[in-house]
């Protein structure tokens, strides 16, 4: 598609309230600091990681460090001292440091001990800082764990079930407790799926000092894969959150027709919307304006906004090839704009300002997931 159309303005306002919708006057932030990881334009180049500096008034966006990685990355989490820590695909054999010079300051190999467990692509840091929780499947058993890390060392110190399969990524709530998306899909050491009839998704909650079952919720379709997480922000305090869910029928019918969205709201797990994006594979999921989220879906070249505003709308905000990697900007007021890592650059759409198209700085593919670190 021609760059000049990725942008489907149309049907926005209408899903958005149209109280404090004009852009508010005042100063912009002029540049951004993204972690991302990405690896040349072939299949067979080498994968770095690092941090991408867009400059938006020169339009321009560079790549301010990079150091390459062992394997394809998955997750990327900034740390507070400005490091960023990379965590291996699944299934992951390896977790790296970088700190905020580009160097890497620490990398451990999981095949290096006798454990059957292996990564699932996604960490955060736990309340008090001192820990790091990792998503793991322990292949010995087929059950997931959440390996509860020294946050200096990367060494486990404890190990926790999900209470689940194969978990996803994983977020905090208010409280500290975990909030993680077992995604349920059987898969072999060399990440095979199989037996998909035995899919077993949920969404629990984790007590962060010691790893209790909270809860835990299902939805009603079990061929459907909770996978990514994001909380919302609202004006009314009033925060959700929200998954983006990967179809897994065996009929390709339903799958295109399968919903992409599921959204904690309180204690209740609901499918606000049936509207899907053709595939049934949401891969990202961020927050968006006032309580929304934006979700991609890289099958099909499509980010979307949903709203609670309108519940059971999707509606196409960025239609341009890959569109896969989705972070938070707020912006101007009101705030909720996103950036999205597309095959052919940075798109930065806002509800009110002016959309805007940075190239990549040279023939590269942004892998899943990138985080906005911080601008200026």
């Amino acid at each position: 598609m021609n760059r000049r159309h990725f942008l489907k303005m149309l049907g926005v306002c209408g899903v958005l309230p149209q109280v404090g919708l004009a852009s508010a006057a005042g100063s912009e932030a002029r540049s951004a600091l993204i972690a991302a990881a990405w690896r040349g334009p072939n299949p067979g180049d080498t994968y770095y990681g690092g941090v991408l500096a867009a400059d938006w008034q020169k339009k321009k966006l560079e790549i301010r460090h990079a150091v390459p990685l062992p394997t394809r990355p998955h997750g990327l989490l900034p740390e507070a001292d400005g490091s960023l820590l990379v965590t291996g695909v699944r299934p992951g054999a390896w977790l790296m440091r970088i700190d905020a010079q580009g160097a890497v300051s620490r990398q451990i190999s999981l095949e290096d001990d006798a454990s059957t467990a292996r990564l699932n692509g996604h960490a955060i840091t736990s309340l008090s800082g001192d820990v790091i929780y990792t998503t793991e499947t322990d292949f010995k058993s087929g059950r997931g764990r959440i390996g509860v890390r020294d946050r200096v060392s990367l060494k486990k110190i404890d190990e926790w079930d999900t209470h689940g399969m194969e978990p996803h990524q994983l977020l905090l709530d208010a409280d500290g407790h975990l909030m993680i998306a077992n995604g349920g899909i059987p898969r072999t050491p060399t990440d095979k799926k199989f037996d998909l009839q035995r899919m077993d998704s949920s969404l629990v909650r984790l007590d962060g000092a010691n790893g209790k079952l909270l809860r835990k919720w299902t939805v009603d379709d079990s061929r459907l894969s909770l996978r990514h997480l994001a909380w919302s922000h609202s004006t009314t305090g009033r925060a959700y959150l929200g998954v983006a869910m990967q179809a897994e029928h065996d009929d390709a019918a339903r799958r295109a027709a399968a919903p992409i969205l599921a959204v904690l709201d309180g204690d209740e797990l609901l499918m606000p919307t049936r509207a899907s994006d053709g595939a049934g594979y949401a891969g990202d999921i961020a927050a968006a304006y006032n309580g929304g989220f934006a979700l991609s879906s890289n099958q099909v070249g499509l980010a979307q906004l949903w709203h609670p505003g309108a519940p059971d709308k999707l509606v196409p905000i960025v239609e341009l090839q890959e569109a896969y990697a989705l972070t938070e900007w707020s912006g101007p007021n009101p705030g909720g704009g996103v950036l999205v890592g597309t095959g052919l650059g940075l798109v930065r759409w806002h509800p009110t300002a002016k959309a805007v198209f940075l190239p990549w700085p040279k023939p590269m593919a942004l892998d899943n997931h990138w985080t906005l670190i911080s601008e200026a």
